[in-house]
């Protein structure tokens, strides 16, 4: 192949590739000029100054020339102006590396945006020194405030320098006055798990709980127990086992309840439910025909591809992130005492049928 060459005759070098240029941003003198005003009539619009006496008329010359122009506004520049930036932080534990847990982060990200606000998120996996760092870190960046949750229900303590900063605790809850808080409604969810076997024609239920303390057990407990005294059925303590919330607590916990001579369970778990599958096909045994099963959380990669698809309750994670955003920015009528507790859902699958007459 032969080489370019210029006039002299000497091969010529390839041309340099042409370097990008960079935009210029616009300036505050450039939308003062388009919009025949002073740097000073715009920067009273752009910071939303309503107490300056400017007409509606050159309001809207100056966000015309705005919108013409493409200007952004200095954001730590109206940050120092305010007190309080357009972000909101989130700091948790763990919830960013748990799967169903992290649409806590979906939730509050979709609600900040609706209200203009971005968030910014830090995952501490439980180190305090992380979490001392990151709440410093968004308190320099004035936060317009700072949702501080859990991967799973549990109570807190408040880190002090969560209190320099307007807070909401999501998923978990302090017992200290005035720590607001969005939780799910366990009591409602174990309510609404029972009624879905007990409205399928089930009178002997029992009820896997978990051995590990947490509000989750009394509250799952309490509303199987509300459900059945709401169908004039006494509760029956016998009927209640405890096992591991894990698979290989439930799939232990086959012999046990085989024993009792129920015709549904409603498990602590999706993970329990799976182990009971799993437990009730070695005995021969059919889900939903010889037994119906009902679990709790909802945990999709569970829940949905087990088989038969498993009815359970739903954790509400997406609506507890978007709920802690509403209430950190006043637009949740707020609860006079104790956590705001969210509804819920159940979701019908295929683990239950109707109790054939005997």
């Amino acid at each position: 192949m032969n080489s370019q060459e210029n006039s002299s005759g000497t091969p010529s070098s390839p041309a340099p590739a042409q370097q990008t240029r960079r935009a210029q941003p616009v300036t505050l003198r450039q939308v003062a000029e388009a919009a025949g005003v002073s740097t000073a009539t715009v920067s009273l619009v752009v910071n939303n100054k309503k107490a300056a006496r400017i007409s509606d008329e050159t309001r809207k010359r100056v966000h015309d020339a705005i919108q013409d122009l493409g200007y952004r506004p200095n954001a730590m520049a109206q940050t120092l102006v305010s007190g309080s930036s357009r972000f909101i932080g989130l700091v948790a534990d763990a919830i960013a590396t748990t799967p169903f847990a992290g649409q806590i982060i979906h939730g509050a990200q979709d609600e900040a945006w609706k209200h203009g606000y971005a968030l910014l998120i830090a995952n501490t996996e439980g180190n305090r020194e992380l979490e001392r760092d990151a709440i410093a870190m968004m308190l320099e960046y004035k936060v317009r405030g700072i949702l501080y949750s859990t991967w799973f229900h549990r109570a807190t303590d408040v880190p002090d320098s969560l209190r320099e900063s307007d807070f909401v605790l999501v998923n978990c809850f302090a017992e200290e006055p005035g720590a607001r808080a969005v939780v799910p409604d366990e009591v409602q969810g174990g309510r609404s798990a029972t009624e879905v076997l007990l409205k399928h024609g089930h009178r002997r239920i029992a009820f896997i709980n978990a051995t590990t303390p947490a509000p989750a057990k009394d509250g799952r407990l309490q509303g199987y127990r509300e459900a059945l005294e709401a169908e004039g059925i006494p509760f029956d303590n016998s009927l209640v086992l405890e096992a591991f919330p894990d698979q290989e607590g439930g799939y232990g916990a086959t012999e046990g309840l085989l024993k009792l001579g129920v015709t549904a369970v409603y498990c602590y778990n999706d993970r329990m439910a799976m182990g009971l599958y799993d437990g009730l096909r070695e005995q021969g045994l059919s889900i939903p025909d010889d037994m119906a099963v009902v679990g709790f959380d909802n945990q999709e990669v569970i829940a949905a591809h087990l088989r038969p698809p498993l009815s359970t309750v739903s954790l509400p994670h997406y609506e507890l992130g978007a709920a802690g955003v509403r209430m950190l920015l006043g637009l949740d009528a707020e609860q006079a005492s104790g956590p705001e507790k969210i509804y819920c859902p159940t979701v019908e699958r295929n683990s239950v049928r109707a109790l054939a007459p005997a």
